[in-house]
């Protein structure tokens, strides 16, 4: 058993959750300090590395969106180990999110459930993070999840979410945008063709005004997807993406189904993340590779725990891959665990 599952864990679960976050967060802040402060060393070539709707990761492993909502420790998740890191989701406002509490740990089901709402810094606070952080030479690709404000009517969200991308768009690697948490109210409508074509073409030719003007070109433009849209609505979801020239879909966000769990915390509202989203977010990502081919990027988030797990989301279509609950219950050693044992097959199956 590790350090961190047999002393660290257990000293973290005896504290509120959401408190044992904001630690983690504040001692990756000092990772991120000591990591800025380090002298630059080329990255050692990795049989990992791909290259993803244009740009360069050093591994398939993410960090995803949620555990570091308000970029407040860019430099630590490469000095992790990731591949590549998405903050947010970002808000063109700042705002506190929901009542407490609003995060609960299903440790019989190493799951959790939040009900955080958005809760960041800004669009305008987050630049200036992301902007410290783009001037380092040796950094990895680092993705912005963007949301809609609460206060914001859902008629309004295409001019929301323009104005946040617009202020976050010199410092993205890629943008995902998020129309499937389920902790803002109304926010899972805007999932509707109709609405979300609308949101994404106002964004899209954002991007591409910017792009204009500006050095690195277009952003590549992702759609984050809820594991509760029926197959059907899957299917115009990808479709959508195909026709206007999205760059890849997200799969999937946390999710409202509680079947199977038996934590005494199962039935507290908010999205559920963790393993029992395994099943469903892999049928998610093979069924959008099906329709979509090599068309669109996929980033298979869900219920990874392991190596296995992440073979499994590749095997399905995914391009990359991202974690988050598995951070709380395994630890930060699990990204270098996870690495080490994809590297090994990679070489098993080279000299097979």
């Amino acid at each position: 058993m590790s350090v961190y599952r047999r002393a660290v864990r257990p000293a973290l679960f005896r504290l509120d959750p959401e408190r044992a976050h904001e630690g983690a967060v504040w001692t990756a802040e000092r990772i991120a300090a000591v990591a800025r402060a380090a002298p630059w060393v080329p990255a050692a070539p990795s049989d990992l590395a791909r290259e993803v709707m244009g740009l360069r990761f050093p591994n398939p492993l993410g960090l995803a969106a949620g555990f570091d909502k308000s970029a407040r420790a860019v430099a630590a998740w490469g000095a992790l180990g990731f591949g590549f890191a998405e903050v947010g989701s970002v808000t063109a406002r700042p705002q506190p999110g929901n009542d407490r509490p609003r995060v609960f740990r299903l440790p019989e089901d190493r799951a959790l459930i939040n009900r955080l709402g958005f809760n960041n810094d800004g669009a305008a606070a987050v630049a200036e993070r992301l902007a410290a952080a783009r001037r380092r030479r040796r950094r990895i690709p680092i993705g912005v999840n963007i949301g809609k404000s609460k206060v914001v009517p859902v008629e309004e969200a295409p001019d929301d979410y323009a104005a946040c991308l617009d202020r976050l768009w010199p410092y993205a690697d890629y943008v995902v945008v998020n129309v499937s948490s389920p902790n803002t109210p109304g926010l899972r409508d805007l999932q509707a063709t109709r609405a979300l074509g609308e949101i994404l073409r106002r964004l899209l030719d954002l991007d591409a005004a910017k792009a204009r003007t500006a050095s690195g070109g277009p952003r590549p433009m992702l759609v984050k997807l809820a594991p509760d849209l029926p197959d059907e609505q899957v299917d115009e979801v990808v479709d959508l993406a195909l026709d206007i020239g999205l760059d890849g879909l997200v799969v999937s966000n946390t999710t409202l189904a509680r079947e199977g769990l038996s934590s005494p915390h199962a039935d507290q509202p908010g999205g559920l993340s963790g393993l029992p989203l395994a099943t469903r977010s892999s049928e998610l990502v093979a069924r959008v590779r099906d329709r979509a081919g090599e068309r669109l990027a996929i980033i298979g988030v869900g219920g990874i725990f392991d190596a296995s797990d992440v073979r499994e989301k590749l095997a399905a279509g995914a391009s990359l891959v991202q974690l988050y609950t598995a951070l709380i219950y395994e630890g930060p050693g699990l990204v270098r665990s996870i690495l080490s044992d994809l590297t090994a097959a990679e070489e098993d199956a080279q000299e097979s």
